[in-house]
């Protein structure tokens, strides 16, 4: 499982003319899943996102987690993450994983998100989405299950 995470001051997604979510401050966390992804995969991103430390504290190093801020999550699922450019120009698509898992999964990140006192809004799964938002310093960190 691969999570893209961006700090970002303010986030919305449309399907088509409708607003899915919008956040105010917290992470934009467009994640990819693989056919080999369990809920396994999915526990771990949730720790290491909810965790993260990449929020100023007073004295404005990067030591707060999203936690600590009060912060929520727009979450986007993103088949993308795992297409395959390493042949040809068009990528592939064989590793991620089939809708119905993918889905699976993808809920259940949002839920234990959830769990956690956290506030997530979302994407429409396995639609057309447009994703706006403003990235805070910049931070983005790629996060892959697999390389723990």
């Amino acid at each position: 499982m691969k999570a893209v995470i961006q700090r970002a001051k303010n986030a919305s997604v449309t399907a088509g003319e409708e607003i899915t979510g919008q956040i105010a401050d917290g992470f934009v966390v467009l994640l990819g899943v693989t056919y080999e992804d369990t809920l396994e995969d999915v526990k771990y991103l949730v720790n290491k996102i909810v965790n993260l430390r990449v929020f100023e504290d007073e004295n404005e190093k990067m030591n707060l987690s999203l936690i600590d801020v009060g912060g929520s999550i727009l979450s986007i699922s993103q088949f993308t993450l795992y297409g395959d450019t390493r042949k040809g120009r068009r990528p592939n698509f064989l590793n991620a994983a089939k809708p119905y898992q993918a889905n699976e999964l993808y809920e259940s990140f949002n839920q234990m998100i959830r769990e956690q006192d956290i506030t997530v809004e979302t994407g429409k799964f396995g639609a057309m989405m447009e994703v706006q938002f403003t990235n805070i310093g910049p931070v983005t960190l790629i996060l892959d299950s697999k390389e723990k």
